[in-house]
């Protein structure tokens, strides 16, 4: 009897049934979406057959180290991670998947001679069992919070050991997967490590199940701010001219609206930005959205100005010193919106969806204004709080007279710029340990080699 079927309980075994029949039923509901998506998105609509663990192409030779990044952010995080992870293991190859499209956008620059990108599949036992006959990795890992329990379960029908990186697990998560023992025991028992980056991530990962889980820190403070995003904000900061920028950070959707209606609601606030010459900058989340958003910013009366009109180009100065909004429709430019930006306030906590990643922020000594639902982040976001770096509201309208106050309080925004600048270097230093902890995996032996 295998690894995966003598671990499980009669119980278990059933609501593996129940959970893969489930999600068999539900496959037409995918492909009508991934179609739909792909109307805006084209590369949803790219090799929809690797989601259901189908492949044409002839299986790639070589022994693969798989890295799944499932979006946007975790593939940034994969990013920080993977210089190291070559340098330790220089004969790797690496199989890179994905399960959105601009994680799939975000990850094709980090592949080198050799490397495979491909979608991890929907999470059946037959076509996770396939993904792994067909590519045969020697090592899977997961970045912060991808783990599925059919996934899992191959792993150890395969033999395939499946570490967990940078791992997050935010009480609402715990809440909602200890209303399933059946299927979340299965899939945490079964991972063979555990980099957590939190005592409290640990804590939770540990009442789920997991056997071995280690507190290494964030790998996202290891960040480093490019010359070339220096570069262009710099650029961009002579069109701007002296106006401060003052950013909404990866919104979803919803908070423009937020955002709106409380700069409507009090004319008192709104003449107070004006006077400051405040140019707000609205980065959205999902790229799908960025039409949606400029017709929301035009119908609000707002002059509006598009970043994707710009190219290579500096902003033009005359046109910006009568806008009113830039929205930042492009992507792989975050570091460039935090530099030219004299705070940010923060996609994702304005609504209940948990905010998002600060810490690349706090990198370009930008501080943050949150809203009051950060679950997803507690760690950093308290840090970040404690440490001054970050100022935490109930709500939009707090949000808006935080703005006010900040800009008009010059030294208040140096302190917090200093603050970040502190808040990234005590982060530091998780990128090693992780390395440390994986050299030690015995599928890689301590010259660098899979074996």
């Amino acid at each position: 009897m295998t690894q995966a079927v003598s671990g499980l309980t009669g119980f278990e075994r059933l609501a593996l049934s129940a959970y893969g029949f489930l999600l068999k039923v539900l496959q037409p509901l995918l492909r009508h979406k991934l179609r739909r998506r792909a109307q805006h998105e084209p590369e949803y609509g790219q090799d929809v057959a690797q989601r259901f663990g189908q492949y044409t192409a002839t299986a790639p030779a070589g022994d693969f180290v798989w890295l799944h990044a499932v979006s946007l952010g975790e593939t940034r995080a994969a990013a920080l991670l993977l210089p190291a992870l070559r340098e330790a293991f220089p004969g790797m190859r690496l199989l890179l998947t994905h399960g959105t499209a601009t994680g799939w956008v975000q990850g094709s620059a980090l592949l080198q001679a050799g490397d495979v990108q491909a979608w991890l599949p929907w999470d059946t036992a037959r076509a996770t069992r396939q993904f792994l006959a067909h590519f045969k990795p020697r090592l899977g890992l997961l970045m912060e919070t991808e783990v599925w329990p059919q996934l899992v379960q191959a792993c150890l029908q395969a033999g395939v050991p499946l570490c967990l990186l940078n791992a997050r697990m935010s009480e609402k998560s715990l809440v909602a997967a200890l209303r399933w023992p059946l299927l979340s025991g299965p899939a945490y028992r079964g991972l063979s490590l555990v980099l957590a980056q939190s005592a409290m991530d640990a804590q939770r990962l540990l009442r789920l199940g997991c056997q071995d889980v280690r507190v290494v820190g964030n790998i996202k403070f290891d960040v480093v701010v490019s010359a070339s995003a220096r570069n262009q904000a710099s650029r961009w900061r002579r069109g701007l001219g002296s106006r401060p920028v003052v950013m909404l950070a990866s919104t979803r959707e919803g908070e423009e609206l937020l955002w709106l209606q409380a700069l409507q609601s009090q004319p008192d606030r709104l003449a107070q930005l004006k006077a400051l010459g405040v140019v707000w900058l609205v980065v959205p989340r999902h790229p799908q959205r960025f039409d949606e958003v400029h017709a929301l910013l035009v119908q609000a009366g707002l002059d509006c100005e598009r970043r994707s009109t710009w190219g290579d180009r500096e902003p033009d100065a005359v046109r910006m010193a009568s806008a009113d909004v830039i929205l930042g429709d492009s992507l792989g430019e975050m570091q460039t919106y935090y530099l030219v930006s004299r705070m940010a306030l923060l996609g994702g906590s304005f609504a209940p969806l948990g905010g998002q990643n600060l810490i690349e922020a706090a990198a370009c000594a930008c501080p943050v204004v949150m809203g009051p639902h950060t679950f997803n982040f507690a760690d950093a976001a308290a840090a970040a709080v404690e440490q001054g770096a970050a100022v935490q509201v109930q709500d939009m309208q707090a949000a808006l007279d935080e703005v006010v106050q900040a800009l008009g309080q010059p030294q208040r925004l140096e302190q917090a710029q200093g603050a970040a600048a502190q808040l990234l270097e005590k982060g530091r230093g998780a990128v090693p340990k992780h390395i440390h902890a994986l050299r030690a995996m015995a599928v890689i032996d301590m010259k660098g080699d899979v074996v």
